[in-house]
């Protein structure tokens, strides 16, 4: 669904695979018997759109979460809330310091609507334009000690993050896979049209070289989707370290076939109106999604060692 959404508009698209990441992570923890039906039948009766801030917090976590009667007030700013402007719920996280085991980040919902809530209207980016991935400001912000869902030490690995990872980065990419797939139609169509007038010599090579990188970003895509199979899938960290490998591997084919789509092209390409300008805005968007391209070698060469990934 997503990848053929992102054929025709990649930022509608990411918006809506960032709000279906996180539906997907309740239901693998509703499968494990957590109590988050009522998250899910508000979902799909009410039509409630989660936004989430995973890609700016990871393990380390942002803001301030202080203890209070009955909860905690937190603080803090939240970057890429993909979806915000039409989002109901946000899912993140605040650290809090807690006296017997230090820093503890705190996982909870809480309705964008709330009191000290504030939706900024500072997505101003190169690419990925439409997706309204505003900051999201909490300013002493109520949450009850029953919506926290999770706590665990700030700063290191969590089964919590594969999981994630494995859920979200099958349908991220598949965005960015269906946009290279969209700048690939529309290169070839332009060079069909270039061959009638006398064939380039180097067309068929330029060509070969844009399959080849697609093919890439096809076969990593479809091998995420394998790794986050119902009955293969484990929570390890060696699981993790396949997706995130998986991830760079596809972002880069993707934004090698963009890019080749548009030598392709030519100069006619070059123009607004051909429609390959804003795929290539957009397609750059796949190397800031975690894990970053040198994070993530970081994060596999020391699992190679044995190492604690993020240590």
């Amino acid at each position: 669904m997503l990848r053929e959404l992102a054929r025709h508009c990649a930022s509608t698209a990411l918006a809506l695979s960032m709000h279906t990441h996180l539906v997907g992570t309740a239901v693998w923890r509703w499968r494990q018997g957590e109590p988050v039906e009522p998250l899910l039948r508000r979902v799909a009766e009410d039509e409630v759109v989660l936004v989430g801030t995973g890609a700016s917090d990871w393990v380390d976590s942002s803001g301030t979460a202080k203890k209070v009667e009955g909860g905690y007030r937190v603080t803090g700013r939240k970057v890429f809330g993909s979806g915000s402007p039409a989002g109901t719920l946000l899912l993140t996280s605040a650290v809090y310091e807690d006296p017997a085991e230090g820093p503890t980040a705190l996982h909870f919902p809480v309705p964008i609507a709330a009191e000290g809530m504030t939706v900024l209207n500072n997505w101003r980016t190169m690419g990925m334009r439409a997706t309204g991935s505003n900051d999201i400001l909490l300013e002493d912000v109520f949450v009850p000690e029953s919506d926290v869902w999770l706590r665990r030490p700030t700063g290191q690995w969590h089964a919590f993050f594969t999981i994630v990872a494995a859920i979200s980065q099958p349908l991220i990419m598949s965005v960015y896979t269906g946009l290279a797939e969209a700048a690939s139609d529309m290169a070839l169509g332009i060079a069909r049209k270039k061959s009638r007038r006398g064939l380039d010599l180097n067309l068929p090579y330029l060509l070969g070289e844009m399959e080849n990188s697609l093919v890439t970003a096809q076969l990593a895509v479809q091998n995420l989707v394998d790794l986050c199979d119902d009955y293969a899938f484990e929570p390890t960290v060696a699981t993790a370290d396949a997706t995130m490998v998986r991830k760079t591997i596809a972002a880069n084919a993707c934004v090698r076939t963009v890019e080749k789509a548009l030598e392709v092209a030519g100069g006619g390409g070059y123009f607004r109106g051909c429609g390959l300008e804003r795929l290539l805005r957009d397609v750059h968007a796949s190397r800031y999604h975690p894990l970053q391209e040198k994070r993530q070698h970081l994060f596999t060469g020391r699992v190679a060692l044995g190492l604690d990934p993020v240590g």
